[in-house]
């Protein structure tokens, strides 16, 4: 049974790859005139993991899916593309085995089964982490969080930069989504509006009809900076992170018996995170940022 992807992010469909890179090519203009959004580390700067000794491996066939913008996709060009990728490519770089690294898109719904029949050595592809998978799979440690975020119509005047701001204005919010669950428990004064879609969420903020939302901020930042929103809002206050609601974040995951090669991946993913290059990886496709 295919997984859902992480956090229920519904990312297929929202991100349809035109307006992906029509959001991202206009928000590198604007952001070079921002301060650069920071990435939250999320690896102690004093923690050291030890680099496995990987002279034995043969090749590392990294697996991903090419429906899930803008993480992993195909470009105009029909090349494979997106932040998991470029994150592959930099964590094989970090060990030294680029020559005998592979990164192969299949369909999301076969990458569970493909890892399991040894087609492919590490998934990387936003599985949301379960217990059931854990019990077939090992995983890296998480090296990006998705939070969610608040998002306020820029013509209704807030008398405050937080949440509580918002105490006297209704804040949508997507019914029976985590974000639902995750307003009420955040926010049990706020005064929510439930909406059955993202889309019908979005229109009424766009029309006023709600003052705020609540939902992921992966799919606010983008619709924000896009033609879709037509500047009518801004990301507000946040980030929020929960694993309850959310949970664990972004992670590989590799076969059982592969825990040397799960050690490696840690041990890259930490020093990427310490020297700077998944910061650069992150603003290649997070110009606006998340937090």
């Amino acid at each position: 049974m295919m997984q859902s992807k992480l956090a229920s992010l519904t990312l297929k469909g929202f991100f349809a790859l035109g307006l992906f890179l029509g959001a991202l090519f206009s928000s590198f203009a604007a952001s070079a005139q921002q301060a650069a959004p920071s990435l939250p580390l999320l690896f102690d700067a004093r923690e050291r993991l030890a680099r496995p000794d990987l002279s034995s491996l043969v090749r590392l066939r990294f697996l991903t899916s090419v429906d899930f913008p803008p993480f992993n996709f195909t470009d105009q060009n029909g090349k494979l593309s997106g932040f998991n990728v470029d994150l592959a490519r930099e964590i094989c770089s970090e060990l030294e085995i680029s020559d005998k690294c592979q990164i192969q898109a299949i369909p999301f719904a076969d990458l569970r089964d493909a890892l399991a029949a040894s087609q492919g050595d590490a998934v990387i592809a936003g599985f949301a982490v379960t217990p059931e998978l854990r019990r077939q799979f090992l995983f890296s440690r998480p090296y990006l969080m998705l939070p969610a975020r608040f998002v306020r119509n820029l013509a209704v005047p807030l008398d405050g930069k937080t949440a509580a701001a918002l105490s006297s204005h209704p804040v949508g919010v997507v019914r029976g989504t985590v974000h639902e669950a995750m307003l009420a428990a955040f926010f049990p004064t706020l005064k929510a509006e439930p909406f059955d879609t993202k889309d019908a969420l979005l229109a009424a903020l766009k029309d006023r009809k709600v003052d705020a939302a609540f939902a992921d901020a992966l799919q606010l930042s983008f619709w924000v900076s896009s033609p879709a929103s037509a500047k009518c809002c801004a990301l507000f206050d946040g980030p929020y992170l929960s694993e309850h609601f959310l949970g664990e974040g972004m992670t590989i995951m590799l076969r059982q018996k592969d825990s040397v090669l799960t050690s490696a991946i840690d041990h890259a993913l930490a020093t990427l995170s310490r020297n700077g290059r998944l910061q650069e990886i992150y603003l290649r496709y997070f110009p606006y940022g998340l937090y």
